[in-house]
């Protein structure tokens, strides 16, 4: 029996709203904030056509790495590099919406109780519904892949446990979490390789769990057991839903002070980031050099470590996420007649960033229907879709798509899911179901 297992991604001292001090609980009727719905929205969007790409591209069904420079285009590149900024604002955001609960006047002790039941309730949806909808397959036998649903349902129980300390702590543990884990790169334990390799001891895989990804291993001390594939390791992610928590004080500002410190904030990371990479010494386990081509050597300086996501990698994506929160609470965009090009656009992704786990839940078995539509279309053997991943030997010859198919699908199924989540969202603006908070 073969296994293979899929492959694959200082700042300004704050105000006073970062004080200890509880939150000054939110005016009567202020809901969700636009600016974060439209910032949500957009990363979700572009999260699936990463996902289209994972089912749809031929280089992704054949193992390539689109980040590999030996092989890959600038095309192929910017395809993937774009979706690095998914998983980070989903994190970190996660991390803001739970202090705006406490802002809106949620006791810390019942959203401590959410946070614990929620997050156990992702681990649930990771290793269910998505591990299906991700492996087209009830075979068990492959448990899954640890991804950031995964890791934001754990996420959240630590946070659970984090929010009954100071608000400076707490800002502090992610900071510093996010800072200096690219020191524990040094270290490094040997995986599952198969039948015949040795299982990993306990402290290896709570290892690979905290900090080593790509990773496989048995659940139990022996194989045959459920195999687990760690693609999204804790640490820092841990750290970036913390951080995400203390920034959501922001937004207890007006919005001029807030416009002014989300732009201070995002500028200063993002010249982090120009910096510490330039020195190319410390922040990332991968170090850029000059290339055969001007265009190759300044995507060399873009290709940060995601798996665990490096110092470096989350600067690149939240500092510009930050800017972007700044932009998008500009009046210059919202224009002033209510029905201009840019509302109706700024509309789309609001309905989206409302619903993330909604949509993020039905992106995966959409992108892999598509990837059968098309194949199907095509007259390609479509039955490797459905085999186990322990005994899965990859997609036949032939199979696979170009960019400008992956590009269609991902489109057509925005498009298509788009009815579906304005109907959703909707429903939790109409109805108060304790349910519908978990979803």
């Amino acid at each position: 029996m073969s296994v293979s297992l899929p492959s694959p991604t200082d700042f300004p001292r704050p105000p006073a709203p970062f004080a200890d001090a509880p939150p000054q609980p939110a005016a009567p009727g202020r809901g969700r904030i636009d600016s974060i719905d439209v910032l949500r929205g957009i990363v979700m969007v572009i999260m699936m056509l990463d996902h289209t790409r994972d089912f749809v591209h031929r280089y992704a069904l054949q193992g390539f790495d689109p980040t590999d420079l030996a092989h890959t285009s600038v095309k192929l590149f910017l395809t993937r590099w774009i979706t690095h900024f998914c998983a980070p604002v989903f994190v970190f955001l996660a991390g803001s919406g739970v202090y705006l609960q406490i802002a809106r006047g949620k006791s810390k002790s019942s959203l401590s109780r959410f946070l614990v039941t929620r997050g156990l309730w992702l681990i649930v949806l990771e290793f269910t519904w998505v591990r299906i909808a991700v492996n087209f397959n009830v075979d068990y036998r492959f448990l899954g892949m640890m991804q950031v649903i995964w890791t934001i349902g754990v996420s959240m129980i630590v946070l659970a446990a984090l929010i009954h300390l100071p608000l400076r702590v707490v800002g502090a543990f992610g900071v510093l979490m996010i800072a200096f884990h690219n020191l524990l790169d040094r270290f490094h334990v040997e995986g599952w390789h198969g039948p015949q390799s040795p299982v990993p001891g306990f402290w290896a895989k709570l290892f690979i769990i905290l900090h080593q990804a790509f990773e496989a291993f048995p659940v139990l001390w022996f194989f045959p057991s459920p195999v687990v594939f760690v693609l999204y390791p804790l640490i820092p992610w841990i750290g970036v839903m913390a951080a995400g928590y203390a920034f959501g004080a922001v937004y207890q500002m007006n919005a001029e002070k807030r416009r002014r410190l989300l732009l201070v904030m995002g500028s200063i990371a993002t010249l982090f980031f120009i910096v510490l990479r330039a020195i190319n010494h410390y922040g990332d386990p991968s170090h850029w050099s000059e290339q055969s081509t001007p265009s190759f050597t300044f995507i060399s300086f873009l290709n940060v470590t995601k798996y665990p996501p490096s110092l470096l990698y989350l600067l690149m994506t939240l500092g510009p996420a930050m800017l972007a929160l700044a932009l998008f609470e500009s009046n210059k965009l919202g224009a002033s007649r209510s029905h201009s090009f840019w509302n109706r656009i700024r509309t789309f992704f609001i309905t989206f960033g409302r619903v993330p786990l909604f949509f993020y839940l039905l992106q995966w078995p959409t992108s892999h229907f598509m990837s059968l539509i098309v194949h199907l279309i095509a007259g390609k053997p479509v039955r490797w879709m459905f085999g186990s991943e322990i005994d899965f030997n990859g997609p036949p010859p032939g199979a696979g798509f170009n960019l400008a198919v992956v590009y269609a699908c991902w489109i057509a199924g925005v498009l298509l899911l788009y009815p579906l989540c304005k109907w959703f969202a909707g429903v939790k603006a109409r109805r108060r179901d304790w349910w519908l908070s978990y979803l």
